[in-house]
């Protein structure tokens, strides 16, 4: 894709800044959003000399959730066979079916959300899944979908319990009330607050890029398997296969004689 028309893609040598770009609808989510990201996190990826991301929105908002016209309306619209609405392709759902975005959210390199206003329903859900969140203090979050007569999505109902436990992920999903960044922080739906979201998160996303990227993608293929996985003997078990691949990677040779010889590693 070589050109974005809803987000913004800027490389500041190894972060890749990501903004999502409606601010006149507080970055409210459509379907071409979710390919543009979906295209702009996969060249990330690919590229040898990004670490890692940055995610956050332009303007007052960072996504206010759906774009109610471009999604639910045209959805019920197709549901019912309407025909004076257009019908909705499969590829614009809210999930596109060629792409599981909480598998390219674990799969990716290290993903730091800077949540600078509104992150509601699925603003909320689709950073969920990413590796660290710091919000604004007076940053609204939400996870509505009752209010719309609808359910969480994106593995919500498991990242919301990994993230603030069951009491308070049932309380923010059964009543869809919205909360502040600062008591988002209390909750743990957040891992840090400041009034300087992006700024930080680029700061943390810098911290994480200079490391091995094998070592990288193996912690969070662990964090991933493991941060639920009640059997340990298993645990400890991916986590020796990972350590025997991470032995014979170059990064791992390379820090060892970084170390040895006093200096940084070079590892891009």
């Amino acid at each position: 894709m070589s050109q974005y028309t809803q987000i913004i893609v800027e490389d500041h040598e190894e972060i890749r800044l990501i903004t999502l770009n409606r601010p006149d609808k507080l970055n409210a989510w459509t379907p071409k959003m979710s390919r543009e990201l979906v295209d702009a996190f996969q060249t990330g990826n690919d590229d040898g000399a990004i670490g890692a991301f940055v995610i956050t929105g332009a303007g007052r908002g960072f996504c206010a959730g759906a774009d109610i016209s471009e999604v639910f309306a045209a959805q019920i619209a197709d549901d019912n066979g309407d025909a004076d609405e257009p019908a909705v392709d499969p590829e614009d759902r809210l999930r596109p079916e060629r792409v599981d975005w909480v598998e390219l959210m674990r799969t990716s390199k290290p993903i730091v959300a800077a949540i600078n206003g509104a992150s509601i329903g699925v603003g909320l859900t689709m950073i969920l899944s990413m590796d660290f969140l710091v919000a604004h203090p007076e940053a609204k979050l939400s996870a509505r979908f009752v209010k719309m007569g609808v359910v969480p999505e994106l593995a919500s109902s498991h990242f919301l319990v990994q993230r603030c436990g069951w009491g308070n992920a049932s309380d923010l999903a059964l009543s869809g009330r919205t909360v502040l960044g600062t008591e988002a922080h209390e909750l743990g739906l957040v891992d840090a607050i400041s009034n300087d979201p992006v700024a930080d998160a680029m700061t943390r996303a810098r911290s994480y890029a200079e490391n091995a990227p094998p070592s990288l993608r193996f912690v969070k293929d662990l964090l991933t398997a493991n941060g639920s996985e009640p059997d340990l003997a298993l645990v400890q078990r991916r986590e020796l296969a990972a350590l025997d691949e991470a032995y014979r990677t170059p990064e791992h040779h390379e820090a060892v004689a970084a170390f040895s010889e006093r200096r940084a590693p070079k590892f891009r």
